[in-house]
């Protein structure tokens, strides 16, 4: 087996200036970090998402920064050549720049990530500055910031009036200047995400921003079709493993019942 190549933060600037396309997926565990892995994706990103996917919450903003760190731990036990990025989660940056840097700094001691992950525009860059500045790496989300969907009125498309994507587009530059060595742009209309990575020489990952990004971000649970009752317009189911899933439950619970397992083959 050909072994990979570590992805670091200068080798996806590089990626970046050489025009080849980031690949970013979440994981919450060992095991699916295992398979990423395997498949050769460049980012792992343990995603404050988990509120929702993993716990079953409306929102992120419940998840605490113990939770972050347990499953940053967990998935960075299967990290290999994936660069690992970690959200900060809410209320772990925004009351002061001593609370993030503190908190950007136990991702990264206690859970083993790369780098950290935090939400928000020019009102962030100076949390970004000093999290940089402690030697820790951070990448930027701007757009659709789901810790703020109360303040936004829902999971909405941002950017759509030209002032709105101006203040988007100069926070972009903002950031990059604070030192920010990625930007992840969510949900904003396809031809403001491509000003935005033209316009900045850091990499940029679209979730709902189109194709003119750097690189792309999913849901690993949204990728797999785990959840039959939730299909974004920004995602693109590659499998149905909700009904293979419960398919196999299924059959497991027939053949129980029927006294078809365990069979001799499983038996000591």
């Amino acid at each position: 087996m050909m072994i990979r190549k570590k992805v670091t933060v200068p080798e996806l600037a590089r990626m970046k200036r050489d025009g080849r396309k980031i690949t970013m997926l979440t994981a919450y565990d060992a095991t699916f970090t295992r398979i990423l892995e395997e498949a050769g994706v460049d980012m792992i990103l343990v995603g404050d998402s988990l509120g929702m996917v993993i716990q079953g919450g409306q929102t992120t903003t419940t998840v605490t920064m113990d939770e972050m760190v347990y499953h940053a731990r967990i998935v960075s036990r299967g990290v290999r050549a994936a660069h690992l990025v970690v959200d900060l989660p809410f209320m772990s940056y925004q009351a002061s720049v001593e609370d993030a840097v503190r908190n950007a700094g136990r991702l990264l001691k206690e859970g083993g990530a790369e780098s950290v992950k935090l939400e928000g525009g020019r009102e962030r860059a100076a949390a970004v500055r000093a999290i940089d500045q402690a030697g820790i790496p951070v990448m930027a989300h701007i757009g659709l910031t789901p810790q703020s969907i109360h303040k936004l009125g829902g999971f909405r498309v941002q950017g759509k009036a030209e002032e709105q994507a101006m203040r988007l587009l100069e926070d972009a530059k903002i950031l990059e200047e604070a030192g920010a060595f990625a930007l992840l742009l969510e949900g904003m209309p396809a031809s403001l995400a491509t000003r935005i990575t033209q316009s900045v020489s850091i990499p940029t990952i679209g979730i709902g921003a189109g194709k003119g990004c750097d690189g792309q971000v999913l849901v690993i649970y949204d990728l797999l079709g785990m959840d039959n009752t939730f299909n974004p317009k920004f995602a693109r189911r590659y499998a149905q493993l909700h009904e293979i899933i419960s398919g196999a439950v299924r059959t497991y619970i027939d053949e129980v019942q029927a006294g078809a397992f365990p069979g001799e083959e499983n038996s000591y």
